[in-house]
C-alpha cells in the first residue's frame, strides 16, 4: 500500500518521539489488561494520533475522516478510550517539563493562574451536560483552566455554564495542587472570592484575587491574569476547541489537551503553525508566546 501523503496537522519525527513514550505505555497497559482474550488488533500509533491531530485541527466530525487515515470508527475509539484514562493529559505534562526548563524555568511551578470562560455546544452535546451562564446570559458548557505564569495549560476542567466559577475553582484546584505539588501562590478574579480563599488555605496556597484598576476603559491587561487570558487563545488555532462538540466533559478536555500538546511539541522542536489564511503558500507563523 503506497505510503499517503502527510497533511500539514501530521506528526514530524520530532515531534512523534516527543509522544510516543506516553501512547507505547498506554498500548501496553492494554495489551496487559486484555491478555486473557487474545491479542488486540494492530495499529499504527503514529497514523491513529495524526488522524486525531487532523480532526483537532480542522474540526471535521469523525465520519469525515479522509480515507487514507485509518477507519473513522477506529480513530474515534482510540481517541475515546485515551481521553476517557487521561491519556491526552499525560502526553501534555510529558511535554510541559522540558519546555519550562527550556524557557529558563523550574520543572515544576510554584504558582498559577485561574480563570473560567462560557463556550456554546453543538447538538451533539446532552442538555443535562449544559446550564446558562447568568452572567453572560449564554446556555453551554464551561471550561476552567488554571496555567502557570507564562501560559502553559496545568489542568483543565469542563463543566456546565451553570456551575459557579468558584466551584469549579476549587475542584481544578485540587486538580492542580495534586499534580504539582510545589504551588503556593494562585491569582484569580474576584468571581472566585467567595469560595477559593478559604479552600486553597486549607491546600497551603495563597490566594490572591486580581481586578482590574477602577477607572479604567476599553482593554486593560490585568497583571499576573493575562497569562490565562492568552492561554484560552491558543487552543482557537485549533477548530475542534473553538464549539464543544463532545458528548462527554472528559472528551471536551481532551480537544483543549491536544491543542495544547501540538503547540508544545512545536516550540520544543522549533517548528511553527502553518497558517490557514494561505495554504497553497504554506505560510509560516511562529507560536505566539
Amino acid at each position: 500500500m503506497p505510503k499517503r501523503r502527510p497533511y500539514p496537522s501530521d506528526l514530524s519525527d520530532a515531534r512523534r518521539e516527543l509522544i510516543e513514550p506516553a501512547l507505547t505505555a498506554c498500548r501496553l497497559e492494554r495489551h496487559a489488561r486484555t491478555l486473557a482474550f487474545g491479542r488486540p488488533h494492530e495499529r499504527e500509533l503514529r497514523d491513529i494520533m495524526d488522524a486525531i491531530l487532523y480532526v483537532d485541527r480542522t474540526g471535521v466530525q469523525w465520519r469525515y475522516l479522509p480515507h487514507d487515515f485509518p477507519h473513522w470508527n477506529t480513530v474515534c475509539g482510540y481517541f475515546s478510550k485515551w481521553a476517557d484514562e487521561g491519556v491526552f493529559a499525560q502526553i501534555s505534562g510529558l511535554l510541559r517539563q522540558p519546555l519550562r526548563e527550556k524557557e529558563g524555568r523550574n520543572a515544576e511551578p510554584a504558582a498559577c493562574v485561574i480563570d473560567a470562560r462560557s463556550v456554546k455546544t453543538s447538538t451533539s452535546v446532552p442538555a443535562t451536560g449544559q446550564g446558562i451562564d447568568a452572567g453572560k446570559k449564554s446556555v453551554g458548557r464551561k471550561r476552567s483552566i488554571a496555567t502557570y505564569t507564562l501560559g502553559l495549560l496545568l489542568a483543565v476542567l469542563v463543566t456546565a455554564a451553570g456551575v459557579q466559577d468558584s466551584v469549579a475553582g476549587t475542584a481544578l484546584l485540587d486538580q492542580a495542587a495534586a499534580d504539582h505539588p510545589g504551588i503556593r501562590k494562585v491569582w484569580a478574579d474576584g468571581g472566585y472570592r467567595r469560595h477559593l480563599v478559604e479552600h486553597a488555605a486549607t491546600l497551603g496556597i495563597d490566594t490572591e484575587i486580581t481586578a482590574r484598576k477602577p477607572g479604567s476603559r476599553g482593554f486593560t491587561p490585568v497583571p499576573k491574569r493575562w497569562a490565562v487570558e492568552r492561554t484560552y487563545g491558543r487552543p482557537m488555532l485549533h477548530r475542534r476547541p473553538a464549539r464543544d462538540h463532545e458528548t462527554l466533559p472528559t472528551r471536551s478536555e481532551a480537544v483543549i489537551h491536544i491543542a495544547m500538546t501540538d503547540l508544545m511539541a512545536r516550540r520544543l522542536t522549533s517548528e511553527n503553525t502553518i497558517s490557514w489564511h494561505d495554504p497553497e503558500k504554506a505560510t509560516e507563523h511562529p507560536i505566539p508566546g
